[in-house]
């Protein structure tokens, strides 16, 4: 089941996309954003995907 939490609201980019991400490699949120084809817009996400994706890569 995807998480419904979203951590972008601006490109509507879910927490499990960017577990995702990380698991693929992302290693930044710019990484991030790139591999989901997106753009970053108002920088608020990016401490909570930073988290995310640290996390991710902690448990890879």
């Amino acid at each position: 089941m995807e998480s419904a939490l979203f951590v972008c609201v601006c490109n509507a980019i879910r927490e499990s996309q960017v577990r995702d991400a990380a698991r693929a490699g992302s290693m930044t949120p710019c990484q991030m954003y790139q591999a989901l084809g997106r753009q970053p817009k108002c920088g608020q996400c990016a401490v909570l995907a930073r988290a995310i994706i640290e996390e991710e890569r902690a448990a890879a």
